[in-house]
This record gives structure tokens, C-alpha cells and sequence, in this order.
């Protein structure tokens, strides 16, 4: 086929340091797979490039490639790398650039660059057809473009999952060395909703899709799940229990197709907390890991953040999946209101419930978001690879932001150390990470 019939679709490194958690979960590029199976229809040629897991670099994949188009998906943290590829594949092939994912749905300005010809805000993957078509810029909805040299925006309207092509796993297929979620290896993922009826304060999955949560069928969502050749699923909707007939329903029809795979999905500590004997049919039939926003544990912070969940919530949904014998990920935020105590509360409570796994993030304003604009004047960074959860992005209130990182990377050791204790997560190379989170200790902060 012609160059210009080279469709090459990039997902980025998620980082250029050894500060992130690659190699420990390194996800499946779902977003790329559906997109592939579009143009792979259309008798297009197109690849992927997947900074996760690659060994050559990008500038390598194009010399050899000479794709005629290119688009990249990614992150807020990865946004200094998306106009990277998009300046290489400018400079190397003269590609017709594309930017997508959801960091560009709702920050789409900040990619209004020369490199880039369209920047897709929109779920809707057809558009990408429409533009390949021909069809008249001003009538694409959900896209950005430049008319005389200046950026357009046509608004976006919400799309119907249902409407989705079942993703092409090739790629995945040939790299299931790597595609992991901890020791599950390899792990798929799968799709069943957008957005999120919720609207918890420190989080912006609410508003992707036009603000409006759209699910497929259960009968689909298995039907798929029939067709993927790997034993370990990660359901990525931002929160798969919702819906407690949706739930049911899939594990009656997970049952009736006798399949026998280990599940991964997101759930609410309240609905846990309230679904008690669905959690054991869950275990049932192979949920393995349910990762739970359990966000604090101080109920002033979660009325603070919207949760619409208490600590009695919390300590019923730990106790209750410990009880029905799946892996529990708890998710807190470490808030930029916390004083030293509230680092020593955190790791008390998770002892005390018997909580193994864990995850800690800072907290973190996302960009154009409402919460953005309160937190602006307290910003100490613009640099979008700080957007990881991982660093401190706006000024804490009550501590500096050494002595913050210092308490919060001492309070990650010792979770890293509780586990290693427990004997969790053997894969894990532990000396290599607790030695960096103690050298990082003194690093960051001023």
C-alpha cells in the first residue's frame, strides 16, 4: 500500500525516569485496538506504537514505517511526549497528525500547535473516518482544526459505546509479556461504560463523554469477554459497580457461557458495603481484584470531596471482600490539607483493617477543571508530567512541600515494607523501589 494509506496510532512512554510504576502495570492500548479494527475495515494499513513496551523508539518506528498519518493518545502526564511525536512524524514523514484520548477532550487549546493538524475531543472514533473522507471540516463534530491558520473547535456530542467495533488485539496478542496488572500477566482489558454518574470533587471523569454515562449490553460485553485469549480481564469503566441488576446480570450470563477467567474492575465502597452476597457471587465466578476509592479516613474529607460514602462504608466494603476472599485495592488521597498525624492516621487504619493492598495518590486539581481554578494561585509547577499523582502540583497548606513529600514518601516505604512482610506482590522487585522512595524522600520540594 501507498504511504499515504499508513495509519500509525501511539501510545506514549509513560515516563523518561524510573520514578512511575512501569513494568508493574503496563495496560493494554484499548483506545488504540478499537481504532485499529476501524481502519483495518476500511482496507487501511495501520500499526501501533506503544511506548509502554517497545524496544525501538518512535523516531525508529517512523523511519521504517513512513506512516501518512499518525495519532496519539494519551494522558495529562504525557502530554510534553504527545508533541514530541507529533513534531518527529512532521519532520520525518511530513504525517498528517492527530491528537485524541481524554487529557485532549477537555484541554484541547493546549495542544493548538503548528505540529498538529486535528485534535479529536470526542469518544466518537468515526471521526477520524469523516476526516479521512473528506467530509467538510465545519460539519465534524468533536474535533479541532485550523481554517487560515487559525485553531476551530466544533462542539462535541455524547456517543453510544454500543456503537464501537469489538478492539483488534493483534498487537496486544504479540505482547502479552508485558501487558500486566501486578501479578496478573497477561491482563486485557475491556469496556462496558463511559463517564461516570458520580461526581466526586477531585475527579473529572464525570464530564468525559459530554457528561453523560453510556453502557453496552451485558449479552455484548460477554460476548467479547468470549473472544479474548487471556484468563485475566481488567474491566476499565471508571466504576463497573453501579448498576446492581447491570452487575447481576453479568454474572448470570458469565455463568451460562461457563467462563472461567480472573477479573479486575473499579467499585464504590457504598455499593460494596450494600451488595454484601453479590460481592461472593462476584468471587464466584473469578473477580480477583476490586480497586475501591476509600479516598480517607476521616469522614470531614470525604464530605469534602462529594463521595456520598462515610467511613462506615469503607470499613464495611474492606471487611466485606477480605470476608468473601477478593484482593481488595484501596485507593486514598494524601490531601494538601494533611499534617504530619494525618500520614500516621492513614497507615494506622490500613493496619488495623487488615488492608493489603493499597494505592496512595496526592491530591491533585486536574487541569480545566473547576477545581484547577481554586488551586491556581497555589500551583508550584506547570509541567503536565507532574499531572502523574505522584508530585506535589499545588502548594499544601499546613506543611512545605519538602516536609510533605518527606511524610508521604515515608508512609509509601512503609506500605512497601508492610507488603513485603505479608508476602504480596513477590514479582516486585522491593529493594529497587523502597530505595527509591527513600532517596526521594530528600529529592523533591524546596
Amino acid at each position: 500500500m501507498g504511504e499515504k494509506e499508513r495509519f500509525l496510532l501511539v501510545h506514549p512512554e509513560i515516563s523518561r525516569t524510573k520514578y512511575n510504576f512501569a513494568g508493574v502495570i503496563d495496560n493494554e492500548s484499548l483506545e488504540l485496538e478499537y481504532i485499529y479494527a476501524m481502519l483495518k475495515r476500511e482496507g487501511l494499513e495501520p500499526d501501533i506504537w506503544d511506548g509502554q513496551v517497545e524496544t525501538i523508539s518512535l523516531v525508529e518506528k517512523l523511519k521504517s514505517f513512513r506512516p501518512g498519518y499518525v495519532y496519539v493518545c494519551g494522558r495529562t502526564r504525557q502530554e510534553n511526549f504527545m508533541k514530541e511525536y507529533c513534531r518527529a512524524a512532521k519532520e520525518l514523514c511530513g504525517s498528517t497528525t492527530m491528537i485524541g484520548g481524554v487529557h485532549a477532550q477537555h484541554n484541547y487549546t493546549r495542544f493548538y500547535e503548528d505540529d498538529i493538524d486535528y485534535i479529536i475531543t470526542t469518544f466518537d472514533i468515526y471521526k477520524i473516518l469523516d476526516i479521512l473522507h473528506g467530509k467538510p471540516l465545519t460539519e465534524i463534530e468533536g474535533i479541532c482544526f485550523k481554517k487560515d491558520g487559525v485553531w476551530t473547535h466544533n462542539g462535541a456530542h455524547a456517543f453510544d459505546i454500543e456503537k464501537l467495533p469489538f478492539p483488534d488485539r493483534t498487537y496486544f496478542y504479540a505482547h502479552t509479556d508485558r501487558y500486566r496488572y501486578l501479578e496478573l500477566l497477561p491482563c486485557a482489558h475491556i469496556r462496558t461504560a463511559y463517564s461516570c454518574p458520580y461526581h466526586c470533587k477531585f475527579c473529572y471523569r464525570n464530564r468525559l463523554n459530554c457528561g453523560v454515562y453510556s453502557s453496552r449490553t451485558m449479552e455484548s460485553v460477554v460476548e467479547e469477554i468470549k473472544e479474548i485469549a487471556c484468563e485475566n480481564i481488567f474491566i476499565i469503566d471508571d466504576d463497573f459497580l453501579i448498576e446492581r441488576e447491570r452487575v447481576s446480570q453479568f454474572v448470570r450470563l458469565i455463568r451460562e457461557n461457563h467462563i472461567h477467567k480472573r477479573y479486575v474492575c473499579y467499585g464504590r465502597a457504598d455499593f460494596i458495603s450494600k451488595n454484601p452476597e453479590l460481592m461472593k457471587e462476584l468471587k464466584e465466578i473469578g473477580f480477583y481484584y476490586i480497586l475501591v476509592g476509600l479516598e480517607a479516613v476521616h469522614d470531614k474529607y470525604l464530605v469534602d470531596y462529594h463521595k456520598l460514602s462515610d467511613m462506615s462504608c469503607n470499613t464495611a466494603a474492606v471487611k466485606i471482600l477480605n470476608e468473601a476472599g477478593i484482593n481488595i485495592m484501596g485507593m486514598f488521597i494524601v490531601d494538601l490539607d494533611f499534617v504530619p498525624g494525618d500520614f500516621a492516621d492513614l497507615y494506622k487504619w490500613i493496619k488495623k483493617h487488615q488492608l493489603k493492598h493499597t494505592a496512595i495518590s496526592i491530591f491533585t486539581p486536574e487541569m480545566s477543571s473547576e477545581l484547577m481554578e481554586q488551586y491556581r494561585h497555589r500551583l508550584v509547577t506547570e509541567n503536565p508530567e507532574a499531572w502523574d499523582y505522584l508530585h506535589v502540583v499545588a502548594k499544601p497548606s499546613k506543611l512545605s512541600v519538602k516536609r510533605y513529600y518527606f511524610h508521604y514518601h515515608v508512609l509509601v516505604a512503609k506500605l512497601f515494607i508492610k507488603g513485603y512482610k505479608e508476602g504480596i506482590y513477590d514479582f516486585l522487585d522491593y529493594g529497587y523501589f523502597i530505595g527509591s522512595i527513600l532517596k526521594n524522600m530528600f529529592r523533591f520540594g524546596g
